[in-house]
């Protein structure tokens, strides 16, 4: 007989858990894992096309290349650092960013590094898919609250 946990994980827990599945790859158990996850997420009601869609991101490994910068970023949010990443625009321009990381985020077929950009001098999500560097440097990062940095969460109609 399986043991079955009862307890219902935060947005926050299956967010991280998500991510670090994401890291695995294609490694021997994370078939096994992205599994558990999808049972994580069975109380959902998934006939919301942006939900279901994300869950299907969630549970995708990374390809390798984006895997390793996500492991990066993931270590400068923990140390509380400032990135310095390359990232292409949704135009397709160039630009070299330092960035206060807050969170990663998966939304639609997308996963996002949120954080403060320090040349915008605002929050951004950044597509982890259209960074192309990622270096951490010796700047501390301020901390900041991921609740108030997701912009994709939907509002309450006031």
């Amino acid at each position: 007989m399986a043991n079955v946990i009862r307890n219902t994980l935060t947005t926050a827990e299956l967010a991280a858990l998500a991510l670090s599945l994401a890291h695995l790859g294609a490694g021997p158990q994370s078939v096994t894992a992205r599994r558990g996850l999808r049972h994580a997420f069975q109380h959902l009601d998934l006939n919301d096309d942006v939900i279901a869609t994300t869950l299907t991101t969630l549970t995708t490994p990374l390809p390798t290349d984006v895997a390793r910068r996500a492991r990066v970023i993931a270590n400068a949010i923990t140390a509380r650092l400032v990135l310095r990443i390359q990232y292409h625009d949704a135009t397709g321009r160039m630009t070299t960013r330092n960035v206060e990381p807050v969170t990663f985020m998966a939304h639609r077929d997308h996963w996002y590094l949120v954080g403060w950009c320090r040349m915008r001098g605002g929050i951004r999500a950044f597509r982890l898919d259209r960074v192309a560097a990622v270096e951490p440097t010796d700047l501390p990062a301020r901390p900041h609250l991921p609740e108030r940095y997701l912009p994709f969460q939907r509002r309450a109609a006031a």
